[in-house]
Parts: C-alpha cells; sequence; structure tokens
C-alpha cells in the first residue's frame, strides 16, 4: 500500500516528528512494552485515563467518583495523559480500563484491536478545535496551504479536521507537508515560525489566540462533530458493567454541574491546566456537556471518519464502528422489553 501521509517538515529535534508516519496504532513492540509495564488492575477497582481537560479532569479533582463507588467497594486509580493516542495505547495494552479521547484515537484503537468499546459521547463541540495561522500571515483560507506545513499531534481529533477541511478546499492530503508534535512542541514551532499553520484543540486553541493573536482559518463547523468519547475494553465492559455504569452516572452529575457554573469550572480548572481562568473560560464557551450512548447520528459521524483515514491509506482495513459499541445492561433490558 503506498504510504500517502505528506512529508514531514524537518525541524530542529526537539520538533522532530516520529519517523514511523503511519498513523495505525499497532499492537507492536510499543503495545508490547506497554503490556509487560502495565500495573495489575486489583479486583474492585478501575484505572482511568485522563487528559487535563473535560469531564474526567473535573470528576477527578471533585473526588465524586470515589464516593460513588464506595458503595460497591470499588477503588480508583488515575493516569494523565497527553493527549488521546497515548492514551488509546495504554488502553488497548490492558494498562488502564477506562479513558476519553476524540474522534481519530478510537478509530485506529479499533482498528489496532477488537477489546475497543465505546461506551458513551458528549455532544458535538465543532468550535472547540480549529487550524491557526499567525494573525500576519499571508494565508487566508485553507486553500492557501496547499504546499505549506501544518503542526498537529499525529492521530488526534485534529487530524481529521485537517483531512476534511482540506478537501473541502480542492488541497490534496499530500499537497501539505506535516509536522507531528505534540501540543506544546507545536506551540513553540507555530509562535517562532518554523511551521505555517497549525491545529489544535481547545484549551490549547483559546491560550494560542490570547496569548499571540493568531487567526482562525477554519474550525470544525460543518466539517467535524468534535465528539468526545468515553472508551473501555471488552474484557473490563464484560466482567465489571456495574462499574462502567456507576462512573458514567458520576459524569453526568459532573456535567450537569458544570454546565451552569462555568466560572467555578475554569477557576477549578485553571490550576491543573496551566492556563488562566479567562482564558478557559473561552474554551468553556465551545464545550459541550451531556453524556449519553451513542446514537445512530454519534455512530454515523464516527463511520465518516474511519473510512475517510482507510481511503487515504492510513487504516490498513476498513472498520466497522458499530461493532465497537457497548451497550449498557440495563439499556439492552429495555430494548428487549420494547421488542416484545
Amino acid at each position: 500500500m503506498t504510504d500517502r501521509t505528506p512529508r514531514a517538515l524537518a525541524l530542529p529535534p526537539s520538533d522532530r516528528p516520529a519517523p514511523n508516519r503511519r498513523l495505525l496504532l499497532s499492537a507492536g513492540l510499543g503495545l508490547a512494552a506497554a503490556a509487560m509495564l502495565r500495573p495489575a488492575r486489583a479486583a474492585g477497582s478501575i484505572r482511568i485515563g485522563y487528559q487535563k481537560y473535560g469531564s474526567l479532569v473535573l470528576l477527578k479533582g471533585r473526588g465524586s467518583l470515589e464516593t460513588a463507588l464506595q458503595p460497591l467497594g470499588v477503588t480508583v486509580a488515575w493516569s494523565e495523559f497527553p493527549s488521546g493516542p497515548p492514551l488509546l495505547e495504554a488502553l488497548n495494552a490492558g494498562a488502564i480500563d477506562f479513558g476519553s479521547a476524540g474522534e481519530a484515537p478510537p478509530i485506529f484503537a479499533q482498528a489496532a484491536s477488537p477489546e475497543l468499546r465505546y461506551v458513551a459521547t458528549e455532544p458535538p463541540a465543532p468550535r472547540g478545535e480549529a487550524i491557526l495561522v499567525p494573525k500576519d500571515s499571508p494565508v487566508r483560507s485553507v486553500a492557501d496551504l496547499r504546499g505549506k506545513t501544518i503542526a498537529l499531534n499525529k492521530g488526534s481529533n485534529v487530524h481529521f479536521l485537517l483531512v476534511r477541511a482540506l478537501a473541502q478546499a480542492g488541497v490534496p492530503y499530500d499537497g501539505v507537508k506535516l509536522a507531528f508534535l505534540a501540543p506544546a512542541d507545536a506551540n513553540a514551532a507555530f509562535v517562532r515560525g518554523s511551521v505555517d499553520a497549525w491545529a489544535i484543540w481547545d484549551p490549547y486553541l483559546a491560550a494560542a489566540e490570547r496569548a499571540t493573536g493568531a487567526r482562525v482559518l477554519a474550525d470544525g463547523q460543518g466539517l467535524a462533530p468534535n465528539r468526545q468519547f468515553y472508551l473501555s475494553r471488552r474484557g473490563f465492559t464484560d466482567s465489571s458493567p456495574e462499574i462502567v455504569s456507576a462512573v458514567l452516572k458520576a459524569i453526568g452529575e459532573v456535567d450537569a454541574w458544570a454546565e451552569g457554573h462555568a466560572d467555578a469550572v475554569a477557576a477549578e480548572l485553571a490550576p491543573a491546566v496551566g492556563i488562566p481562568a479567562p482564558v478557559l473560560g473561552v474554551a468553556l464557551g465551545r464545550l459541550s456537556y451531556g453524556v449519553a450512548p451513542l446514537d445512530a447520528a454519534a455512530v454515523a459521524d464516527q463511520q465518516k471518519v474511519a473510512d475517510a483515514f482507510h481511503g487515504l491509506g492510513l487504516l490498513p482495513r476498513p472498520i466497522r464502528v458499530t461493532d465497537a459499541v457497548w451497550t449498557q445492561p440495563e439499556r439492552r433490558a429495555e430494548n428487549r422489553a420494547e421488542t416484545r
């Protein structure tokens, strides 16, 4: 299969993209090593992977999940990840039992392992991700990115945004150069002018807009829903469905609180994220709340992501998102009753 990944930018050592340009989060040596190092899950426990933004970090900070799980005799262990791709590598390797990520990481994780399970989603938040250019850049449209260098986190939610934006503008995917960088390194490259554009999500998006005056070339509106998904493994959902259901209930409660307390959420998240509360307030204004099971629209949106990456040759085979969707036991019972 021909690798159609755009050419990577030759950056200084701290900004150099990873040498493997295939996006599949494979079950190769990296996952084998992770599996050897993973902490064993104790009976009556759940290991949760979280990022520095969103409902899970709020849940961790408030301690409400531990309280909710105490009657079940379940303890919680938290592990922080810089982005969705490494979090889902850890999930596939069995190092964690539950976590959250945007649209693209689960696609590659499902291609790497049939064990992945979507357990819930948040509503779309298309304004929470964007392609940025410097305020004085001559680039005025996505079409102007042809031949330019774009920084992004490999396999993250903004990767799909970029794919869609380029396609809509008539720019071939291999008509741009990609610099695969984590947010901190991408920010540094963007500030010093080593890249022409940066595809990034909130709250880093809001921080870059405030700090540099960067212009939004395109956000997810009309291009990518930018959903947040909660994910687990088949072994865990099969063995501990009551724990998964309890976690989702706790997320729903913290979502309901956060939706009406934006200032309190910003103040609570600011120390953990390292971004001032006023900037976080901008990002939170673009966030959505309301954890729910995946409906037909969410599954269809994810299938479009999977089909797009497979069409570009970035997945080794087509996948069916619906094969990885988990249904809570109580909802299965309701569905059976409705069909009688």
